[in-house]
């Protein structure tokens, strides 16, 4: 199957629990990093700071996950207890909710995280 050139086209071919969730995790990252630019990265829906990928996530057969890097997941480590989590990745199973106002905490946190490593780079 040909990747998906757009998120919406992603959303679209996802199974219909997916999608629902899916459009909730876009649109709550939407809110919280409201400058970010929509891209797809890696066959997933990417959202961008300049040239910076901020976070990415996607669906899969038995959650949605959640890509913040490793420093999104170490940073809410506690938070993240109760989920599957990788280096850079946390799953949210599709039977439960999702938890909105935790992922909107990581999103806020990597944009503090993306806009201070770029001004560091600007003053050097």
């Amino acid at each position: 199957m040909k990747p998906a050139a757009t998120i919406d086209a992603y959303i679209a071919a996802q199974p219909e629990q997916n999608r629902r969730l899916l459009e909730q995790i876009r649109e709550t990252i939407r809110t919280n990093a409201p400058g970010a630019v929509e891209a797809m990265a890696y066959g997933i829906p990417t959202y961008k700071v300049g040239k910076t990928n901020l976070i990415h996530f996607g669906g899969f057969a038995t959650h949605v996950s959640l890509f913040p890097t490793s420093s999104g997941i170490t940073a809410f480590k506690k938070d993240f207890a109760s989920y599957k989590t990788a280096k850079g990745t946390v799953q949210f199973p599709l039977d439960q909710k999702l938890p909105l106002a935790l992922i909107a905490r990581v999103v806020k946190f990597r944009v503090k995280e993306v806009m201070e490593a770029t001004e560091a780079r600007h003053e050097k």
